[in-house]
């Protein structure tokens, strides 16, 4: 006779903890519920969108769900994914943009560094948290009739000395929103022709983004058709990404002039790393919405070239206001990349300072948020314990092209085992206790880098740099 038949109080025990057991792995178990089950077609031109969100409703009720698709092109205005739901996209699924703006719903959110109300995304994590987006298969947004709408709007505009508010006036739907969010993934899917950003992940947290492939210049070269935005948020980790853009392929935002410094968070514990960048503004950038900060930034393993104007993008204005602190960038291959090391603080200035023209009354309240001055001592962005190395750069056109202003240097920068082969040498202004060490700059014109108004500048080991002056 067993031990357990010998005592029916531990028997029972183990038959209560083995039913509880069962239980609780029946309850974690996902369900999956099919968006053709509720009226999908995936035809190409019924609107599937009402269909798709019963299926993501149902999903979120269960608890535990997944929403799938049989094969098929499922067209849809904004869809919301819930806590604890999966939106599942197999090969063969895509999902496409409505062109109508009556598709998106007005939301609250956070757009280009201000606060206001702007149309959803196609897909939208809203407010939730532990819910996912995965699969191989395509999220398209359709984007050149909002592409044809902003270039339209934007020449009335730089004619009425407006072009800083037609950014804010084209109201375009982002491809996927992750907003106020925590514990999501995004894993796998082709994203293709947004209307406006791509993927925006703004005050949100324990955000996981994999294997995700953006196409966005089909068709058509979108203006600002941003790829990954990273925006005021906390603990997120892109990898294995495929970006072609045509603005900021890989970029950190934190908030933009007045409104970005009275929200004031920044992005903070970002890791970007082991990515391509075939076309867009830079391998990775920081900005120039840079109000809210940034700190303890890394980004590694970034092969750009192709039509990628810069390699390391630094940007902001004199309006933005905020801080860099604490950021790694490393082991970057740049190939035909014009500008490896590149930082502006005066960036755009058409786009970056808003003044309302004389006479104009009638406008919107976003307006004035953005014209509203900034104190010259908050305007300033301060940049400071940067460390770039292992950086290879073929085919440049000027090795460094750095300035801020001397009133806020860059402080505390760090460069070592780095190789340009560029044209030119380039210059850097408005630096103090820079170390370069290990840093090889061969040109084609026989130009050495140049520092202007720099102060405390370190060299060890160094080709094609001229003697730093020290002040």
């Amino acid at each position: 006779m067993s031990r357990l038949s010998r005592n029916p109080g531990i028997f029972r025990l183990v038959v209560s903890c083995l039913l509880l057991w069962g239980t609780a792995v029946w309850a974690a178990s996902p369900h999956v519920f099919r968006a053709n089950d509720y009226g999908a077609k995936g035809d190409g031109a019924t609107l599937d969108t009402q269909a798709i969100q019963a299926a993501l409703d149902a999903a979120a009720k269960g608890g535990h769900g997944i929403v799938t698709f049989a094969p098929g092109t499922y067209l849809t205005g904004s869809i919301f994914v819930k806590s604890g739901t999966e939106l599942h996209l197999n090969q063969g699924v895509t999902l496409r943009g409505v062109q109508t703006l009556s598709g998106y719903p007005m939301m609250p959110t956070r757009v280009a560094g201000i606060e206001m109300t702007w149309p959803a995304a196609v897909v939208n994590i809203y407010g939730q948290h532990d819910a996912s987006i995965t699969g191989s298969g395509t999220i398209d947004g359709d984007g050149k009739v909002w592409w044809d709408g902003y270039w339209a709007l934007r020449r009335q505009y730089e004619a009425r000395g407006l072009r800083w508010a037609a950014d804010y006036d084209a109201r375009r739907p982002r491809l996927i929103q992750i907003y106020n969010a925590s514990h999501v993934t995004l894993a796998g899917p082709l994203l293709t022709r947004s209307g406006f950003w791509t993927v925006h992940i703004c005050y949100s947290n324990d955000v996981h983004v994999n294997g995700v492939t953006i196409r966005n210049n089909v068709g058509g070269r979108g203006p600002s058709t941003d790829g990954i935005d990273i925006d005021s948020s906390k603990n997120v980790l892109v990898e294995h990404t495929d970006i072609s853009v045509n603005d900021d392929a890989l970029c950190l935002k934190a908030g933009r002039d007045s409104d970005g410094l009275r929200v004031a968070r920044p992005d903070e514990d970002i890791v970007v790393r082991d990515s391509t960048v075939r076309d867009g503004a830079a391998a990775i950038t920081i900005g120039s919405e840079t109000s809210g900060g940034f700190r303890n930034i890394e980004a590694y393993n970034i092969h750009a070239f192709g039509h990628v104007p810069a390699g390391v993008l630094f940007k902001s204005a004199h309006t933005r206001g905020g801080w860099a602190d604490n950021i790694r960038i490393h082991d970057l291959q740049l190939d035909g990349v014009a500008v490896p090391v590149l930082i502006t603080m005066n960036w755009n200035p058409s786009y970056s300072y808003a003044t309302i023209p004389p006479g104009l009354t009638d406008v919107p309240s976003y307006y004035k948020v953005l014209s509203t001055p900034v104190p010259p001592g908050q305007g300033l962005a301060h940049f400071h314990n940067v460390h770039i190395w292992n950086v290879q750069a073929t085919g440049a056109k000027r090795a460094f092209d750095v300035s801020a202003t001397p009133e806020a240097p860059l402080t505390d920068f760090v460069l070592d085992h780095i190789a340009i082969a560029a044209q030119s040498a380039g210059s850097v202004a408005d630096a103090r206790n820079w170390t370069l060490s290990h840093v090889a700059i061969h040109t084609e014109d026989g130009s050495r880098l140049i520092f202007r108004d720099t102060g405390g500048v370190k060299l060890t080991d160094t080709l094609g740099i001229a003697t730093a002056p020290q002040q």
